[in-house]
Protein backbone atom coordinates (compact mmCIF):
# COMPACT_ATOMS: atom_id res chain seq x y z
CA UNK A 1 0.00 0.00 0.00
CA UNK A 2 1.96 3.20 -1.03
CA UNK A 3 1.65 5.53 2.18
CA UNK A 4 2.23 8.67 1.98
CA UNK A 5 1.80 10.14 -1.80
CA UNK A 6 4.09 13.55 -2.63
CA UNK A 7 1.01 15.08 -4.31
CA UNK A 8 -2.88 14.78 -3.78
CA UNK A 9 -4.92 15.54 -6.27
CA UNK A 10 -9.34 16.13 -5.52
CA UNK A 11 -11.22 15.46 -8.66
CA UNK A 12 -14.36 14.61 -6.97
CA UNK A 13 -17.23 15.95 -8.63
CA UNK A 14 -15.54 16.12 -11.93
CA UNK A 15 -16.38 14.06 -15.27
CA UNK A 16 -14.17 12.50 -17.86
CA UNK A 17 -11.85 14.07 -19.45
CA UNK A 18 -10.67 16.42 -15.87
CA UNK A 19 -9.36 13.85 -14.05
CA UNK A 20 -7.19 12.58 -16.48
CA UNK A 21 -6.12 16.40 -17.49
CA UNK A 22 -5.81 17.50 -14.21
CA UNK A 23 -3.60 14.00 -13.45
CA UNK A 24 -1.57 14.75 -16.55
CA UNK A 25 -1.09 18.13 -15.18
CA UNK A 26 0.34 17.62 -12.17
CA UNK A 27 2.44 14.76 -13.12
CA UNK A 28 4.24 17.63 -15.23
CA UNK A 29 5.20 19.18 -11.62
CA UNK A 30 6.30 15.99 -9.82
CA UNK A 31 9.73 14.69 -10.31
CA UNK A 32 10.72 11.29 -10.56
CA UNK A 33 9.90 8.69 -8.90
CA UNK A 34 7.21 10.91 -6.78
CA UNK A 35 3.90 9.95 -6.25
CA UNK A 36 0.22 11.54 -7.17
CA UNK A 37 -2.46 10.44 -5.30
CA UNK A 38 -5.85 11.53 -7.44
CA UNK A 39 -9.30 10.49 -6.11
CA UNK A 40 -12.39 10.37 -8.36
CA UNK A 41 -15.91 9.56 -8.12
CA UNK A 42 -16.15 9.36 -12.14
CA UNK A 43 -17.65 5.87 -12.72
CA UNK A 44 -15.23 5.78 -16.15
CA UNK A 45 -12.00 7.19 -14.35
CA UNK A 46 -11.04 3.54 -13.33
CA UNK A 47 -10.37 2.30 -17.49
CA UNK A 48 -9.45 5.83 -17.75
CA UNK A 49 -6.61 6.04 -15.61
CA UNK A 50 -5.87 2.23 -16.47
CA UNK A 51 -5.66 3.27 -20.33
CA UNK A 52 -3.56 6.72 -19.19
CA UNK A 53 -1.00 5.24 -17.40
CA UNK A 54 -0.74 2.42 -20.34
CA UNK A 55 -0.65 4.96 -22.53
CA UNK A 56 2.24 7.35 -20.82
CA UNK A 57 4.29 4.92 -19.24
CA UNK A 58 3.63 5.99 -15.51
CA UNK A 59 3.33 3.23 -12.65
CA UNK A 60 -0.29 2.91 -11.40
CA UNK A 61 0.85 1.62 -8.09
CA UNK A 62 -2.87 0.80 -6.65
CA UNK A 63 -6.32 1.65 -7.10
CA UNK A 64 -8.88 1.65 -3.84
CA UNK A 65 -12.78 1.88 -4.03
CA UNK A 66 -14.72 2.89 -1.22
CA UNK A 67 -17.99 3.63 -1.83
CA UNK A 68 -18.35 5.58 -5.04
CA UNK A 69 -14.94 7.13 -4.69
CA UNK A 70 -11.68 5.52 -6.31
CA UNK A 71 -8.41 6.45 -4.73
CA UNK A 72 -5.49 5.88 -7.44
CA UNK A 73 -1.64 5.96 -7.09
CA UNK A 74 0.20 6.71 -9.58
CA UNK A 75 4.12 6.61 -9.87
CA UNK A 76 6.28 9.27 -12.31
CA UNK A 77 8.47 7.21 -14.27
CA UNK A 78 9.65 9.24 -17.15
Amino acid sequence: MPRGADKKLDCVGLFCPMPILKTREAMKHLTLGQVLEMTSDDPASEADMRSWAARTGHELLEIEKNGTVFRFFVRKTR
